[in-house]
């Protein structure tokens, strides 16, 4: 098995994102995303990756670029539910209401459904992981007097449980683990890549499902600055504070972002202890891939890998 202590000397950009029995790849000029339908074969689609000017500007493109990633993440992740459920299993999971879109409104309309439903999605976040916290918080410091620093500790570990608790309890749903377990293909095929070694079932099995540079990892690092950054914000008012967090929310997100573009590139100390927490948290959202699973993380990885290797370089994102 690949050494998890001893990353490869190349350092890839490629990188992915596991859907609904599928994975999404994206590379320095193409998109893809493989899917397994209901009959074993493979759905493959491509498309180019859009450049925009923010990617050259510091802390803007960490806002922007989360923006981005959650919209094509969402449309993938919808493409990838209607291309491996059956007939059968599509028609039982769509509602009456369902069917009265299809029949009375076009496609931009529910794209706007889409997008609204997704917003639900994050006001859903912010209450459990900004106020709730902070309500709770709030609640204990009028049961029994506390200090600053008290309450910063207290709601913190408050976040952190929860956080652990929700990803602990979607790890342990049928479908979310078997999502997970495509998270873990897409780890090893790129560790493959990044190894040098031939894209084959056999070669990426023996490689680590654990990979620094995650999603996850951002998730965790975005948890932990906010702890930090948060401190400084008033306990006057809960109202007041969970404000001030909502509002310092893009600036959490792009001192996050590149905190993790520097350590991707970094191999210090400072890097690997601020990677660490990122690679914990991976044993309860990646879990060991079956054969399958891998063949659809090579379908997906071969078209967006460039001939040129050094054009999928990190030092180029």
């Amino acid at each position: 098995m690949a050494n998890q202590n001893e990353p490869s000397q190349f350092r890839t950009s490629v990188g992915g994102q596991a859907l609904m029995e599928g994975i999404m790849m994206r590379g320095p000029e193409l998109i893809a995303c493989a899917v397994r339908r209901p009959d074993g074969s493979i759905d493959l689609s491509t498309e180019p990756v859009r450049t925009h000017w923010y990617n050259k500007v510091p802390m803007l493109r960490g806002i922007c670029n989360m923006v981005e990633n959650l919209r094509c993440g969402y449309k993938y992740l919808m493409h990838s539910a209607d291309i491996s459920m059956t007939e059968e299993e599509a028609e039982a999971e769509q509602s009456a209401f369902d069917h009265w879109l299809e029949a009375h409104v076009g496609p931009k309309v529910q794209d706007i459904l889409l997008g609204v439903s997704a917003a639900l999605g994050a006001v859903m976040a912010v209450v459990l992981f900004v106020f709730l916290p902070t309500f709770l918080t709030g609640l204990l410091s009028q049961a029994v007097t506390l200090g600053r620093w008290p309450k910063v500790l207290i709601e913190a570990a408050i976040k952190l449980a929860l956080f652990l608790g929700y990803m602990a309890l979607c790890s342990r749903m049928k479908e979310i683990r078997r999502m997970f377990q495509y998270h873990g293909a897409e780890h090893k095929t790129i560790a493959c890549y990044e190894a040098g070694e031939p894209l084959t079932v056999e070669n990426i099995r023996k490689h680590t499902r654990f990979h620094p540079r995650c999603g996850t990892s951002f998730l965790i690092l975005v948890l932990l600055i906010s702890i930090l950054l948060y401190a400084v914000l008033p306990w006057s008012s809960i109202g007041l504070r969970v404000v001030c967090k909502l509002l310092l929310l893009p600036l959490l997100v792009a001192i996050s972002y590149e905190v993790l573009k520097w350590s991707g590139r970094s191999n210090s100390l400072l890097a690997r202890a601020i990677a660490q927490p990122g690679l914990w948290l991976q044993r309860l959202t990646v879990f060991e891939p079956e054969d399958d699973m891998i063949e659809i993380a090579i379908a997906a990885v071969t078209p967006v890998l460039p001939d040129d290797r050094a054009l999928a370089a990190w030092d180029n994102v």
